[in-house]
This record gives structure tokens, sequence and C-alpha cells, in this order.
């Protein structure tokens, strides 16, 4: 199925995020029409305009389902860091999508999810294996944005990085890349069917060697603070001001990378887009300024 030949929009959740941007644009100049949603239709329209058709939706709220499901057959799926609980907080919604015509879901999960049922992805991966519709997974690997957005200030301001990782490495992935390859299972259902794609970067980092890149970057000393998990529950929440759901799940990945089970890389984004992922160093060149002290 090809995208000139699909009359129904695409729903894309998330759509104002970073990875939830990227898709859209991919589907944009894939030629497929667009529904985007958000916190609220304003905020859709301050980043899309009148490209897409903007709605609100709230996995906890059943008044907003309708408008952003209705009509539509697919979906990439990102659950909102703050929905800690999806069994609860987003299982009864994607209950209805399905009931009402979603018959494809794209997931942006995580890399591991499949044997990590602490985190969220795993309670929503088992839904979707069983719900009916056809399912694809992007697991992705640990964002570069990640340390532009969430870890902003440590880097910035006080010139450290501030993760429980130990000297564990992480294969860390870019936006770009996740977001085109979730675009890719959505613009040709037929070949994503039923399938899990861990995408990744092509080499695997320390958090020691992330610094020393942004050292050599930024032109002055970036430090690896190397805190333990209870330390850096408690930075996470009174110098970044996270809320306790994504404290939790940023800690367990974290362990995970500290426990060197995150560094597995694979060669997915070759295989569907046909070009090497970004790699960090690219990512840290690109974006420098957003890491210069204000």
């Amino acid at each position: 199925m090809q995208a000139r030949e699909r009359k129904n929009s695409i729903l894309v959740t998330g759509a104002t995020g970073n990875v939830g941007q990227v898709v859209v644009q991919e589907l944009l100049d894939g030629g497929a029409r667009v529904r985007a949603t958000g916190r609220s239709v304003a905020s859709v329209r301050r980043v899309f305009g009148d490209r897409v058709e903007a709605v609100a939706l709230d996995f906890t709220d059943p008044t907003t389902w309708e408008a952003a499901f209705a009509g539509v057959e697919q979906m990439f799926l990102m659950r909102p860091p703050h929905l800690g609980k999806p069994k609860s907080q987003m299982i009864p919604a994607l209950e209805y999508a399905r009931d009402h015509g979603i018959s494809q879901i794209v997931f942006l999960s995580l890399q591991g999810a499949e044997k990590n049922t602490i985190v969220p992805h795993a309670a929503i991966e088992a839904w979707l294996r069983g719900s009916g519709v056809a399912w694809t997974f992007v697991r992705a690997s640990f964002f570069h944005q990640n340390l532009s957005t969430t870890h902003l200030t440590d880097i910035r301001d006080r010139d450290e990085i501030m993760v429980p990782a130990r000297n564990g490495a992480t294969a860390f992935v870019d936006v770009d890349d996740v977001g085109a390859v979730a675009a890719a299972a959505l613009l040709n259902p037929s070949a994503h069917v039923d399938t899990a794609w861990t995408v990744t970067g092509n080499e695997a980092l320390t958090y020691a060697q992330i610094a020393e890149i942004l050292t050599h970057e930024l032109g002055r000393p970036i430090r690896y603070a190397r805190p333990g998990v209870l330390r850096y529950i408690v930075h996470a929440r009174r110098k970044l001001g996270l809320p306790w759901g994504m404290v939790l799940v940023t800690a367990a990945i974290y362990t995970t990378a500290r426990l060197g089970l995150a560094a597995g890389l694979t060669d997915d984004v070759r295989q569907v887009l046909g070009r090497d992922p970004v790699g960090f160093a690219v990512f840290a060149h690109r974006d420098r300024s957003v890491w210069t002290p204000r």
C-alpha cells in the first residue's frame, strides 16, 4: 500500500515531540495525509500550521477519543512520558481505537523492552501482540537528543553529565533515524507487519566517551559525574524537575546500561532506510549551539 493510494489520514500521536515531528514530516514527504495529535489543537498548529489535521488527544480522557480516532486505520503510537501505568492509562484508549477502525499501530518502544518487564513499554507491546491489530515495534535505543533536552541544563549550565550508567556503554540513536523507520512502516505496512525493529546507531559509547566528544565539540571540559541511582533520582527531581514516572523509567534505563545490557547494535536502520544511522559526533556538531551557556 503506497501513500498515493491511501485515502484516510494516518494518526500520529505525540506529534509535537522530537520523534513525532520527524514522523509527521516523513509522512508528508511520502504523500500521506496526517492527523496530528498533541495536548491541544493550538499546540499542534503552532508546530505544523495547516499542513496537518490538528486534534487534541488525552489517553486518559475518553471525550477526546472519537475526534482523534474516527476514520483512521493507521497510527503511530508514542507513550506520553507521564503515563507510567499503561494498563489503566492507555490500553482502554487503544481498545477503543481498535474497535473503531484502527488496524495498524506502529509503536515507539524501547530497546530491550521484550526482556525488561519493568518499563511501561513492555505492557503495551504485550497488549498489541494479542490485540488483533497489525503491529510494528520500533524499539529505539537511547536518543542522542535526550542529552540536548532532558539533560540540557546539566551540560549547558553545569558542564556535567549526571546519569547512573557507570561504565556501561549505550547504543545511542538519532531521532531522525527513529522517526524515519516508524514512517517507513506506516507508508509500506506490508513490509513491516508484526515486526520488531531495534533501532540503534552504529557505535556503542560510554558516557565518559560522550563527555569526551562534547568536550572536543564545545571547547570546554564536560565531566561525567558517575552518580549512583539514588543520587540520580534526587538530582532528576530537584535539579531537572522530572515527574516521578519519568524519573523511575529513566533510572531503569540507566540501570540497564550500567549492567551492560544497552550496548547491543543492530543493522536495522540500514536495512529499513538503506543508509547509515547518524553518529553521535555528527549530532553533537550539528546541534552544538543548544549547549552554549546563556
